[in-house]
């Protein structure tokens, strides 16, 4: 196929769709969990049905399913496209107003909006690779939401590309697009049934050419411990401080086991809230590691170090729960290995070079994956973020809409 006389949407898709505001919130219980999510959601089902996939929908949790029919008389297995909506609460999404920095030199980036927000050169080491490329940045106030609405850009311009080109023959491809990825719910409210697909895809990495295939294990961790209060001036050899006693618990992680140590596929413990006073205080935790067992171990020994704590204050006692969050999915995937070595081939045929790696996090295909959707994570393009430094690059943008349209025919090819 041939893409050298293709006039792309993904940029002005990718822009359109980051000034739509879709911060999700942890502390709702709603789905999804802020409304205005589902603002970018019709929208997207509007641009579907107007490329003429007439099934395009969304459902009253904020998701968005849609059908790109086949056009072989093959037998090709059912493959899904999916991205999420939401950006991340971590940093203000709010009037984003994406900017293009034309060919970019090489030179830092200071974003014209908070000149104190510079991208570095030598803090980027990505951006090495995107000499003569144009990036895309916020204006220094908000995140920009490349992450994840560059995916959801890429399998727009995809399905505008194989809608406008039926001699590329393809299988039955479904797309669906989920709210509150960003607080671990993505998968939540997914109706697998419905989705009827075999073998699926998340476009929600970061590096140019890369494919993920694995991801931490993962779990959610609360202990919440119970003091024993007085009134403080008259507390000598009474009081029994909650506050303090979370504060030695904190203090005996050991500090090889943290975020801030680790890399590549070394474990954590990571604490990310504490709440409350005297009386009773909740720390919760997220644990991370590559394999269950580890994950396992990890649990134990914070568990073990909270106990240790408690020997020394008679009056007080804890709860410890563990929520489980998510699974590597390489469990899953080493049983269908066609499915990351397709992915792999189609990066190729863009004229990339695949890189398979791991993601010291999660994705929607975490969870899809143990769902019975095996599901690996394709690269977007996305970079730093989360933050007001977050960057994309158009021409990453474009070779991921490349790879997406290569992957349905190698499986019709195959089939």
């Amino acid at each position: 196929m041939n893409f050298n006389n293709y006039n792309f949407t993904v940029t002005d898709r990718f822009v359109k769709y980051a000034k739509i505001d879709t911060q999700s919130d942890p502390d709702s219980p709603t789905c999804p969990s802020t409304e205005k999510q589902k603002n970018l959601g019709k929208v997207l089902v509007e641009e579907l049905k107007a490329m003429g996939i007439k099934d395009a929908e969304m459902d009253e949790h904020g998701y968005v399913y849609a059908t790109i029919e086949g056009n072989t008389t093959k037998k090709v297995p059912v493959i899904c496209f999916c991205s999420h909506m939401d950006t991340s609460p971590d940093c203000s999404g709010t009037n984003v107003n994406p900017v293009i920095h034309k060919k970019f030199d090489g030179k830092d980036i200071v974003l014209p909006n908070d000149k104190t927000q510079i991208i570095k050169f030598s803090e980027h080491p990505a951006l090495a690779a995107q000499i003569g490329n144009d990036i895309v940045t916020a204006d220094g106030t908000t995140l920009l939401g490349a992450d994840n609405k560059a995916g959801l850009a890429e399998i727009m311009d995809a399905a505008n590309y194989l809608m406008t080109h039926p001699e590329v023959k393809h299988g039955k491809i479904r797309l669906l697009f989920t709210p509150d990825e960003e607080i671990g719910r993505g998968a939540d409210k997914v109706n697998i049934k419905k989705l009827a697909a075999d073998f699926g895809y998340t476009m929600d990495g970061e590096t140019l050419g890369h494919i993920e295939n694995e991801t931490f294990s993962a779990d959610a961790v609360s202990i919440i411990i119970k003091g024993f209060p007085t009134h403080p001036g008259f507390a000598k050899d009474k009081m029994q401080h909650a506050i303090k006693i979370a504060a030695e618990i904190i203090n005996r992680i050991p500090k090889d086991k943290t975020p801030e140590t680790t890399e590549k596929k070394q474990p954590f413990i990571h604490p990310t809230a504490i709440n409350g006073g005297l009386e009773q205080v909740e720390i919760k935790f997220i644990v991370r590691a590559f394999d269950t067992t580890t994950l396992l171990q990890l649990e134990d020994e914070l568990r073990k170090i909270a106990v240790s704590v408690l020997t020394n204050y008679n009056k007080c006692s804890y709860e410890f729960k563990v929520i489980e969050q998510y699974r590597n999915m390489k469990e899953i995937l080493d049983t269908c290995p066609q499915v990351v070595d397709y992915a792999l081939e189609a990066i190729q045929r863009t004229g990339v070079k695949p890189v398979l790696s791991s993601i010291r996090g999660g994705t929607d295909g975490s969870r899809l994956s143990f769902m019975g959707l095996p599901c690996p994570n394709i690269y977007a393009g996305e970079h730093a973020f989360h933050s007001k430094q977050e960057w994309v690059s158009v021409q990453d943008m474009q070779k991921a809409t490349e790879t997406i349209v290569h992957l349905v025919s190698i499986w019709e090819e195959k089939s």
